[in-house]
């Protein structure tokens, strides 16, 4: 198996397991979001309603890997087309990770607001995206080498 098809599996299993996540197990979702005395606050069940979004999102991005892995579509086998791709994942990747920084260098958990990402699930999700996104750069950076 190569690089480039480990970082597809991992891709698949991370933005699957995200719709999960975030599409079916919403109220466990709530539960990491927020704290325990605010989940009897009136807005808790539409923001517990609105993380279903989160998984909408990332279900067709680890569709799309799933598919360049078992597939091997003829339009990914030229270096262009797998370069574009595996920086596209690197941003989906970033992006997810970048959120979180703010939330990081505020403390985390500030309150009731936000949520803790040096612990628990959130860290979890923090380190994954940032490991993922540098694995997804990483075999950008190395078909660009060998193009």
């Amino acid at each position: 198996m190569r690089l480039s098809d480990i970082v597809l599996l991992l891709n698949t299993l991370w933005f699957v397991g995200a719709f999960i996540q975030f599409s079916i197990a919403q109220r466990n979702t709530l539960k990491i979001l927020l704290p325990r005395e605010e989940r009897s606050n009136p807005i808790a069940p539409t923001l517990a309603a609105s993380v279903a979004f989160l998984g909408g999102m990332n279900l067709p991005i680890g569709l799309l890997s799933f598919y360049l892995l078992a597939a091997r579509p003829s339009f990914f086998q030229p270096v262009e087309a797998q370069l574009a791709l595996f920086l596209f994942f690197a941003a989906c990747h970033f992006s997810q990770f970048a959120y979180n920084l703010p939330v990081l260098m505020r403390g985390g958990r500030v309150g009731v607001a936000y949520w803790p990402v040096l612990k628990g699930p959130m860290l979890r999700i923090f380190v994954i995206d940032a490991a993922l996104f540098a694995a997804n750069l990483g075999v950008a950076l190395l078909l660009t080498l060998r193009a």
